[in-house]
């Protein structure tokens, strides 16, 4: 059966998106913020305004110790803390990468099997480079 994912890295690519460098960019994070990186990393588009970063095996010593003892909730509260107080720093990389604006940002994990997603939902290619916030801010003065 073919999903047509391979198509769709195609895509990404032909679209100006170095879709290796999304996931480089988003192991150095995971690195720079929790400590240790994922030792696996793809990224791909599952529509040309979607970008989905599926990151395995980045639990820290510590976050392993807890998903053992049970503490699954309390891990990944733990964790989309984290990545969600780092918020800032995810969108900026695929922004420069992509080139164009992240219009929103889903951050996702599975405690019982260490895998995270990163969800980057994208302005179309030609929208005005702005956040959102400044854009409503405008809007409401």
């Amino acid at each position: 059966m073919h999903d047509g994912s391979q198509e769709r890295m195609q895509a990404g690519e032909r679209q100006g998106m170095d879709l290796s460098a999304v996931s480089n960019a988003m192991v150095g994070l995971y690195k720079e913020l929790f400590g240790r990186g994922p030792t696996k990393a793809r990224s791909g588009l599952s529509d040309p305004g979607t970008l989905i970063c599926t990151l395995e095996d980045s639990f820290t010593p510590a976050e392993r110790n807890m998903a053992k003892a049970g503490e699954h909730q309390r891990l990944r509260e733990l964790r989309m803390y984290f990545q969600h107080s780092s918020e800032k720093e995810f969108l900026d990389a695929v922004e420069r990468i992509t080139g164009r604006k992240v219009r929103g940002f889903v951050s996702g994990v599975d405690v019982h099997q260490d895998i995270a997603t990163e969800v980057f939902y994208l302005e179309p290619v030609g929208t005005p480079f702005a956040r959102a916030e400044e854009h409503e801010e405008e809007l409401a003065s």
